[in-house]
């Protein structure tokens, strides 16, 4: 009887060391950076519903380099909204695009002094929503990865010889976009991305 007891004991506290060892493991798996190939990663960005980031952008050209500090915000379909934080002169811009209509804001500037010396920031290409529709329509698109990073690569849609080649980083511990660079059709990096802080849903 008793060893029939202890026998009996004996299952009872493997089968609690056993449920112990294995809720451990689950709890384990499922911190951020262990539970998410590089493939789930890349789609999940590739889905976003919406995101908000401040990025530093700088725009180089055969004449000149300028910087600037931006904040954009996208919501799926296509609502997408970009606010000049830097340089001073232009701060408080405000480009809307609705996928249909551009409309820009500044009680303090002029629309065609803006069109005519800042027209990067008209177009949105510097967006990453404006990335993630090129890498989806551009059969070639691929990515690669190291212990750090997923490394995504895209042709752009756009008819424009500044803006040919993208490659955006995306870091394998916060899931996030941490820089992009885009190419000329002389690979000669025109557009480069620093994203300072981010925020992204996916759908």
């Amino acid at each position: 009887m008793k060893k029939k007891y202890w026998f009996i004991l004996l299952i009872i506290l493997i089968l609690i060391l056993g449920g112990v060892f294995f809720y451990k493991n689950n709890v384990k798996n499922s911190k951020i950076g262990n539970n998410k190939n590089s493939q789930e990663i890349v789609d999940n960005f590739l889905n976003l519903s919406s995101y908000e980031v401040q990025v530093t952008v700088n725009v180089t050209s055969n004449k000149n380099s300028n910087k600037y500090i931006l904040k954009q915000t996208f919501n799926s379909p296509n609502i997408s909204t970009q606010e000049v934080i830097e340089p001073s002169n232009i701060a408080g811009v405000r480009i809307e695009n609705n996928g249909t209509n551009v409309k820009i804001e500044n009680t303090n500037l002029k629309l065609s002094t803006l069109l005519e010396n800042y027209n990067y920031l008209g177009n949105n290409c510097l967006d990453l929503s404006s990335f993630i529709e090129d890498y989806k329509k551009n059969e070639d698109s691929i990515f690669e990865e190291n212990d750090e990073e997923i490394i995504l690569k895209t042709n752009s849609n756009a008819d424009n010889n500044y803006i040919q080649e993208k490659t955006l980083h995306i870091s394998k511990q916060t899931y996030n976009p941490t820089e992009m660079e885009i190419k000329d059709n002389k690979q000669n990096t025109t557009i480069y991305i620093l994203y300072n802080e981010v925020k992204l849903n996916s759908i």
